[in-house]
């Protein structure tokens, strides 16, 4: 690890404050999932899974199919579907509609798709206001940073944190009741529904037979964000679509359980384009803005296509050892967590941060979690294997290839590997502590160092587990 991947790492290792709050969330967020997942609770949940992961194997593998079947069923209704390769025809798309349509305030809502693109620093720019309404991401935008945690972007906050950026942003008392924080930002959020112009939203889910846009939240802030406005954008990715209606009694009974541990989430709307004759709410123009920004890249190849699976709950960063330590604002883009390690690499290239794909213990607490049995331990070996392939990693790192043919060569031969373990075991219980006694020197030498840094080296068992297995 390098460069400013390494410095945020050790920033947050170093933050007592904010390693007590992130692993006090996450470990909240598992004991709810645990609870609801329980056989007495959900006894067909492996069952869901392998249902869920089928249907999206089968939607990514027919992506075309579905696109243009769920293009057709919105336009049928009265809605307009634009492809966008990138962020910056995303962008193009909406400051083009703002001005044409005279517009200045815009609220946001459920639209995590548009971090990937920073939509709002390029909207400020353009001098609109754009503002997020999931509370979260509004005490974010306040504070300018960006999410921490897919499902909860303001998991390292405490309501102290959150009483200061209130009271430095928005002149309010300093308050560290929740409910009087949440009331201050309804208040003021309230104002902004009322007066936008245009509401942007993400999908959860879009049904390809019948064009709706599925959105799953808490708040209710969604719901205000799409009706109110007489323009409703939907920014969202390409693989958010699934076949049929019918799905989503799988998917819904998985997001919210791998989420935040419900049962169901609060509200689930269906958008199914603009106000009919007849209705009293909802846009009068209905806009879905569908992002490839790399996703296409993925499709060729069988293993990593199943990143493209992802229903964005969030297990896999509160089951995560790594992302419960290194926090979210380690990682270099929007998506945090071992979703983000195979994500980034994949939508901007390893180069961005080569290092990202080593920083995993592969201990698959990932892929048990994952409600769409994504098997992200596997993505990360054949993501290193891409960066290995990379003639300057290659060279700054011939001492980490050594180091792994040796390993390799030593789990495949057994007798090697036992008579290495009896070495190591006879050295560290001689009688002046053998190689034990002389670790302080091996911490100064460069790849241990960095090795040991994170980690404590126990010293080896007197007798392995063969010669107690022989012994039983």
């Amino acid at each position: 690890m390098a460069g400013a991947f390494e410095r945020k790492i050790h920033e947050t290792l170093a933050d007592t404050r904010l390693q007590q709050a992130v692993y006090t969330a996450t470990g909240r967020l598992k004991d709810s999932r645990l609870a609801v997942i329980a056989p007495h609770v959900l006894p067909d949940y492996q069952e869901l899974r392998a249902h869920a992961h089928l249907l999206k194997r089968h939607t990514v593998d027919h992506l075309d199919h579905y696109l243009e079947k769920f293009q057709r069923n919105v336009e049928s209704r009265g809605g307009q579907v634009v492809f966008c390769n990138d962020g910056a025809e995303v962008t193009d798309f909406v400051l083009a509609l703002a001005k044409k349509r005279g517009a200045r305030l815009i609220v946001k809502s459920k639209s995590m798709t548009t971090e990937e693109v920073d939509l709002n620093e390029h909207l400020e720019h353009h001098g609109l206001e754009s503002v997020e309404t999931d509370l979260g991401e509004y005490i974010l935008q306040l504070a300018h940073e960006r999410p921490y945690h897919i499902v909860a972007p303001a998991l390292h906050k405490t309501r102290y944190d959150v009483a200061e950026i209130l009271t430095r942003r928005l002149n309010a008392p300093h308050e560290t009741k929740i409910e009087k924080q949440t009331a201050i930002a309804r208040a003021v959020l309230r104002q902004k529904f009322l007066a936008a112009d245009i509401g942007i939203s993400g999908a959860n889910f879009l049904v390809a037979d019948s064009g709706a846009v599925v959105l799953v939240e808490n708040e209710g802030n969604a719901r205000l964000a799409t009706t109110l406005p007489k323009i409703h954008i939907v920014v969202a990715g390409i693989e958010k679509v699934i076949p049929r209606a019918q799905d989503l009694a799988v998917f819904l009974k998985l997001l919210a359980r791998s989420a935040t541990g419900q049962l169901l989430s609060v509200y689930t709307s269906f958008l199914s384009g603009p106000r009919r004759a007849g209705e009293i709410d909802g846009p009068d123009e209905f806009y879905v803005l569908l992002l490839d920004n790399g996703r296409t890249k993925l499709l060729p190849d069988s293993a990593k296509r199943q990143s493209l699976y992802c229903i964005r709950c969030g297990a896999c960063l509160n089951a995560c050892p790594v992302y419960r330590k290194i926090g979210g604002h380690s990682f270099p883009w929007v998506y945090s967590g071992p979703i983000g390690a195979i994500l980034t690499p994949q939508f901007m290239g390893v180069s961005r941060e080569p290092s990202l794909p080593f920083a995993s213990s592969l201990c698959g607490a990932c892929a048990e979690v994952c409600p769409v049995k994504i098997d992200i331990p596997r993505v990360l070996v054949e993501l290193r294997a891409d960066v290995h392939q990379s003639e300057a990693r290659q060279k700054r790192n011939r001492l980490e290839k050594l180091a792994f043919r040796l390993f390799r060569w030593l789990m495949q031969h057994p007798r090697a590997y036992e008579w290495a373990g009896r070495l190591a075991a006879s050295l560290a219980n001689s009688a002046d502590g053998g190689w034990m006694r002389r670790v302080p020197v091996l911490l100064n030498v460069g790849p241990v160092r960095a090795w040991l840094s994170q980690r404590d080296l126990p010293p080896p068992p007197s007798r392995s587990f063969r010669q107690l297995w022989r012994q039983r």
